[in-house]
């Protein structure tokens, strides 16, 4: 590889970004194989100085460059040059061929030939097809995302048809002809009409992918050399959060928990697979705290390392999860269209849709409709004449939630505040202790009404993981709140969370509480003898992986110099790489790691609830 490789064009001197040559070949013009431009996201791939016209020029400079790449990091352009081509013609291939590939596997790949996705690379593909789409189709942001899912899922659900051969594939030469890609479409709509059949909870009967030949056959030819199922569950979970927060997030107060948090409050939960604990998110937003937490519990399914996943495993490995997920794991928002990407995120992750209902987790459960409080009652194996009131609700043993919070989303309606005990004014009695009135509150911020929510909806035992802005744990005004939680809950930890955890969308400055409900018999001691002391666990954060404008923050040495790490994949630092029929072992390059805490403070935890009498 050659770095600003000097190039001789005509009489003037130009530098190509990257340079590739044959193992052992001279690094001449003459040598060069592979050329690549990168540019920055600003240049545009039209432009006449530094757009494709710039690498084209290279490539006709170099007589043996037979592939070129260009890019900005939103687009990218792949040509290749076919050897003998006369006049300098180029073809407009899917990809780079990987280093002992062949061209058809570009052009239709094989189960063996295709890619996990690694870091970005993922969530890159995801962005490239998704602004094709908003570009060439012409649609809005939120359309544009619902149909790439529906390519998405296509792809999954081919990878899936095991033994029959991929069909998920755009060759060249379909791209190019408006037949061909009229065979794209064919073919496509076959998969699409078996999703439909299998996952009727998320598409109906009638759906159809929405986009034009040539915006669907790009998007297909982009994304059919990874595998989604090799690729690992942070790649996958990271790009489509990623995703779904650039398209769907709206005006109620919906910032969506980075992975880390939800990660570490679901570690701190400490589900076990020995255990048949039910988990809910009564604010679920695209599902990321039920995946994560669906997924700890498949690793641990994995203890000793994944199962090779032959055609038996694998459909014995899906029917467990699917058996899993839709029994103990439970997901309610009020927004539709998060609904349905939570169900396609835990989907993609694990072919574990779960029970993710629509509706509005604050309202009196006699408002619920019937068609959700059955499907509720039906999974959870309850009568649904039981879920009548807040009293019927303790159906959960785990709860673990970021609801919707800000002084710009009151709840005003009177019903709905006239259920919970926060929902009223509380007032300071001659003792200086905040005891309840019976007069409703005029108005009620959500965050707080979600609090006794989650208590309502958990088991006595039951604890949960909630995200609440630091007002709350701290306003002077807000000191009936504190008062509640300690006469019904033990606070078994408090997290105090970075700065930066919801930037670079929100400032606010906010909390992890880890909370256990206590019995009405505890209730009842505590109320003669008074709450005994305990220890709480506390912990604040403060790295978090991240700057306040979302950039990643990696690891630094006392000097301030990224440090690298070796490898935590691939035994002792390597991995196998097959090429041309030869399996060679490659060493891995040292990797920086993200300056994120959010581990350290869960593993600590771990440690001190062995020695604290929790029950859990």
């Amino acid at each position: 590889m050659g770095i600003e490789f000097p190039i001789k064009i005509g009489s003037k001197n130009a530098r190509a970004d990257i340079a590739l040559f044959e193992r052992g070949a001279a690094h001449i013009q003459e040598s060069v194989r592979i050329l690549v431009e990168c540019k920055e996201d600003a240049v545009s791939h039209t432009d006449k100085k530094d757009g494709i016209e710039q690498l084209k020029s290279y490539m006709a400079a170099c007589m043996n460059a037979e592939w070129g790449m260009w890019t900005n990091g939103k687009f990218k352009a792949v040509y290749r040059r076919p050897p003998g081509a006369a006049g300098g013609a180029l073809e407009e291939p899917n990809d780079l061929p990987r280093f002992g590939g062949t061209l058809d596997e570009v052009d239709r790949p094989t189960r063996d030939a295709l890619l996990s996705a690694t870091d970005d690379n993922l969530l890159f593909s995801f962005k490239i097809c998704h602004n094709h789409i908003y570009v060439t189709d012409g649609m809005q942001k939120q359309p544009a995302f619902f149909e790439l899912l529906k390519i998405i899922f296509c792809k999954i659900s081919d990878e899936r048809n095991i033994p029959h051969p991929l069909q998920f594939y755009a060759t060249a030469k379909e791209k190019q002809t408006n037949d061909g890609r009229l065979t794209v479409v064919n073919r496509i709509g076959k998969i699409f009409d078996h999703v439909k059949r299998r996952y009727s909870a998320i598409f109906d009967a009638g759906d159809t992918i929405k986009l034009e030949a040539r915006s669907l056959a790009y998007v297909v030819g982009e994304l059919q050399r990874y595998s989604f199922l090799a690729t690992g569950i942070g790649v996958k979970g990271k790009a489509y959060e990623e995703l779904v927060g650039a398209n769907l997030r709206g005006d109620r107060g919906e910032f969506f928990t980075p992975r880390n948090i939800q990660r570490m409050c679901v570690q701190m939960l400490d589900m076990r697979t020995t255990k048949e604990e039910i988990i809910l998110d009564p604010a679920c937003g695209t599902g990321g705290f039920l995946v994560i937490a669906m997924n700890l519990l498949i690793e641990q399914f994995h203890q000793g390392g994944p199962p090779k996943m032959t055609a038996t495993t694998q459909k014995a490995v899906a029917d467990k999860i699917h058996d899993v997920a839709s029994r103990r794991f439970f997901g309610i928002d009020i927004n539709p269209d998060l609904v349905k990407a939570s169900k396609m995120n835990m989907v993609m992750n694990n072919d574990g849709a779960g029970n993710i209902l629509r509706q509005d987790s604050l309202l009196h459960p006699h408002q619920w409709d019937d068609a959700f409080k059955k499907s509720l009652a039906q999974a959870l194996g309850v009568d649904p004449k039981g879920l009548r009131g807040p009293g019927g609700l303790a159906l959960f043993d785990v709860i673990a939630t970021n609801p919707p919070f800000g002084s710009k989303l009151p709840i005003k309606d009177r019903e709905t505040l006239g259920q919970y005990e926060l929902g009223h004014v509380w007032r300071k009695n001659s003792a200086g202790r905040w005891e309840r009135t019976q007069e409703p509150h005029g108005s009620q911020y959500p965050e707080i009404l979600f609090i006794e929510r989650c208590w309502q909806f958990l088991k006595p035992g039951g604890r949960m993981a909630i995200v609440l802005p630091d007002a709350t744990l701290g306003a002077p005004s807000l000191g009936y709140v504190r008062e509640w939680l300690l006469q019904n809950c033990r606070v078994v930890a408090s997290i105090d969370l970075h700065p930066d955890t919801f930037q670079p969308r929100n400032g606010t400055q906010t909390s992890v509480l880890i909370l256990q409900k206590k019995s009405e018999k505890e209730k009842s001691q505590e109320a003669l003898t008074g709450t005994r002391d305990y220890s709480i666990f506390m912990a604040e954060l403060l790295a978090m992986g991240h700057d306040k404008r979302g950039k990643p923050v990696y690891r630094r040495n006392e000097e301030g110099e990224e440090i690298l790490f070796a490898p935590e994949d691939g035994a002792g630092g390597k991995v196998e790489v097959t090429a041309r029929g030869v399996t060679t072992g490659r060493v891995l390059p040292r990797q920086k790691r993200l300056d994120d805490d959010t581990d350290i403070i869960a593993d600590e935890f771990l440690e001190w609830k062995e020695q604290a009498v929790l029950g859990w």
